[in-house]
């Protein structure tokens, strides 16, 4: 960074100006500066069309400035795990595992278990909400399909219970963004009623229910969501292919039911494109069927994400992590992933072909939109937090700021 500026009358006043060819709300541009001050984006656009200002700090950067990246449905990294830890502590190192590669928003993750240890998570990490220091709860369970559990423990998927859902909400002080069900589940309507009344996204998934019943689901949570105005006005499809009865054109499952809505634009789709759940022509065809901006690239990362190959828990039951994939010890089903969300991204990119903005939205604005917070983070444009990303060529993180603050490795 260069030294400081004298000020100059009329002009306004930096803490840092950082300069780059960035991915603004407007799509790539090649010269743009980002001017920040409080921890806000003052103002951002192409830098010959900068107002008059001066600044603290400056920073020049070769590579691409992204906004910061928001990651709707993660369960750990760093060695810890959300489902298993007993304190706030250890559940902040998840986030700092992810935060110090480029995720300055996270949505925290719990997975199926009993009513008891639910409500203790739920608290701990209604402490890390109420600190900022993520940026919403996700339940992935338990009112999902025994037959497509994935890495969900059996012995606690229950059907719905919406009193026990307000009950999780209310522990959340709030913070209670999104929950997994099936739409088949026994008392799965009640529940999405009930999640759309506390300001909970549904999120449809870890389901074996047919196009039919997948459609009805989706219509009646965004009537819901639309009714209670909360969140979004949308829901979403938790890990789309993953936990859900595959594609056969005699019985074409809850997939295909997904795709439409997305298509109408009337669902958001999680797609986890890390290249171990979805083969790249996957994702492509994704990218390409579903409407603009109705896409959002997740980590559903566990325990292990930026850790060596071992073994691993999640929730009740153990994981094995060989060559960066995560089974269930003596089983093949995929327990969760081990990428950060810009891997993700450069995969969908490098891998799947998909163009860099769409990519980049599909990790920043677009989950943002899921949280109702697209007004704070998820794109460099004035008002927002500064949270900027600052990647090289190949996409692999330089520096990550968050609040304008540089994050520590």
């Amino acid at each position: 960074m260069s030294t400081a500026e004298s000020p100059a009358p009329g002009s306004t006043a930096a803490e840092l100006a950082v300069r780059g060819s960035a991915v603004l709300e407007n799509g790539l541009v090649p010269d743009a500066l980002l001017l920040v001050a409080g921890g806000e984006i003052l103002w951002a656009g192409p830098a010959a069309h900068a107002p008059p200002h001066t600044a603290a700090e400056r920073l020049e950067h070769d590579g691409l400035l992204l906004p910061g990246l928001v990651d709707l449905h993660c369960h750990g990294g760093g060695g810890s795990s959300f489902p298993d830890a007993s304190s706030p502590a250890e559940m902040r190192a998840a986030v700092q595992e992810h935060r110090r590669h480029g995720t300055t928003s996270l949505v925290a993750s719990l997975v199926t278990a009993d009513a008891a240890v639910l409500r203790e998570r739920v608290a701990l990490l209604a402490e890390l909400a109420e600190q900022g220091e993520i940026a919403g709860i996700h339940l992935e369970g338990p009112f999902v399909s025994v037959a497509r559990r994935g890495a969900q423990n059996p012995e606690h998927i229950t059907a719905g219970d919406e009193d026990l859902v307000r009950e999780l909400a209310q522990l959340a002080g709030g913070a209670l963004a999104t929950m997994t069900l099936a739409p088949e589940a026994e008392r799965a309507d009640a529940v999405i009623t009930a999640l759309a009344e506390v300001g909970a996204v549904p999120s449809l998934g870890h389901t074996d229910c047919s196009s039919t019943q997948m459609t009805g689901a989706v219509e009646h949570a965004a009537a819901e969501l639309r009714r209670e105005q909360g969140r979004s006005p949308l829901p979403t499809a938790t890990h789309l292919f993953n936990g859900m009865r595959p594609i056969h054109h005699r019985d074409p499952g809850p997939a295909l039911a997904a795709l439409d809505a997305a298509a109408r634009g009337e669902m958001i789709l999680e797609v986890i494109g890390d290249g171990v759940h979805l083969d790249a022509r996957t994702v492509a065809h994704v990218f390409a069927l579903a409407a603009e901006d109705h896409v959002a690239l997740v980590t559903d990362a566990m325990a292990a994400a930026g850790m060596p190959d071992g073994q691993y828990r999640l929730g009740a039951l153990d994981v094995t992590v060989e060559k960066g994939m995560a089974t269930l010890t003596g089983g093949s089903a995929i327990a969760g992933g081990t990428a950060h969300l810009l891997d993700v991204v450069r995969f969908a990119v490098q891998e799947a072909g998909v163009d860099l903005v769409a990519a980049v939205r599909a990790a920043s604005v677009v989950p943002a939109r899921v949280l109702g917070v697209q007004d704070r983070i998820g794109s460099l444009a004035a008002g927002r937090r500064a949270d900027i990303l600052l990647v090289d060529a190949q996409l692999h993180p330089v520096t990550v700021l968050r609040g304008g603050a540089i994050i520590a490795d």
